[in-house]
């Protein structure tokens, strides 16, 4: 396994400003964002489209750092219903692919998206209960008449480029949000889909990280470091599904926390044993997300933690 790092923490840094910080704590791999919602300060795709000749300077400066790229990212929701929306991350998605060919790269990172509730919503809608009826009646509209379809042309488009790993995260908000989700538009689909998993977002839904990879096996395509801190006093009282703001630090039964500040040492020890159990050797990327400390900080921080681990 590698350690790598999200770049988005880093936005504040051109680059090679940010390569060299990362390589100073020997840090191996970058994901990097190429649209969608991790923008693409880093990497605009067209950028490269209208001068090809920068490819090769950016991968002769990833060689100065010893630092490769482990997954391009372009997170968003081509099935919005809104049809700009959804046709703005759509782009993003295909320019993200053309650059992974361009950069020699095999991975995209995304989300499987969420469509509304029927053709007519101007809004995504995700279903998280089947009764009523009619929310039973909603999921089959958007697996079978939206996002099966799109995903099957999605990967069509992806061969094109030779892109062999769209790697979903599954996370709250849209149709591929757990293993079993996540395993039903695989099987739909293609295994060109796997999985980008990422513990935060299953630690708060009650998921034991380490029997889901063991679930998912050789569909994890690449892996989000990211922790959750469970305010169980909260969570007595409202659950875990929360809509307050994460600025409420102290009314939220959640919060993303640094590497190790939300799940000790064993905890994370126990998802490691599992991605090696299933066989998994790509990167390991931070994706940096605390409200109670600072950017840097806690990016060094988790990098200490999981160096422990790699």
């Amino acid at each position: 396994m590698k350690l790598g790092v999200m770049t988005p923490v880093l936005y504040s840094m051109d680059l090679e400003s940010a390569l060299k910080y990362l390589s100073g704590l020997e840090v191996q791999a970058v994901e990097i964002g190429t649209g969608g919602y991790p923008g693409n300060v880093h990497l605009n795709p067209k950028d490269y489209f209208e001068n090809p000749a920068r490819v090769g300077e950016l991968k002769s400066l990833l060689t100065k750092y010893n630092i490769e790229i482990s997954a391009f990212s372009c997170h968003g929701n081509p099935v919005h219903p809104n049809k700009e929306i959804a046709e703005k991350f759509h782009n993003d998605f295909i320019d993200t692919l053309k650059a992974a060919q361009m950069f020699e790269i095999d991975t995209v990172v995304t989300f499987s998206g969420c469509p509304g509730g029927c053709e007519t919503s101007k809004t995504p809608n995700w279903v998280t209960y089947t009764r009523p009826n009619e929310f039973a009646e909603i999921l089959e509209y958007q697996w079978n008449d939206v996002l099966i379809p799109y995903w099957i042309k999605a990967v069509d488009e992806a061969k094109k480029y030779g892109i062999t790993k769209i790697a979903l995260e599954p996370h709250p908000g849209y149709c591929v949000y757990n293993p079993e989700t996540l395993m039903r538009l695989r099987n739909a689909v293609s295994d060109i889909i796997g999985a980008n998993f990422d513990p935060s977002h299953l630690f708060w839904q009650g998921i034991e990280p380490a029997l889901a990879i063991k679930y998912l096996g050789k569909s994890i395509y690449h892996f989000h470091a990211k922790d959750v801190k469970i305010d169980k006093n909260n969570c007595a009282i409202n659950g875990v599904l929360d809509t307050k703001s994460h600025a409420d630090i102290h009314e939220r039964s959640w919060l993303f926390r640094t590497v190790g500040y939300g799940n000790d040492y064993e905890v994370w020890k126990g998802i490691f044993d599992a991605l090696r159990d299933v066989g998994y050797d790509g990167a390991i990327s931070i994706e940096h997300s605390d409200a109670l400390m600072p950017q840097l900080e806690g990016l060094e921080k988790s990098i200490a933690f999981l160096k422990r681990m790699i």
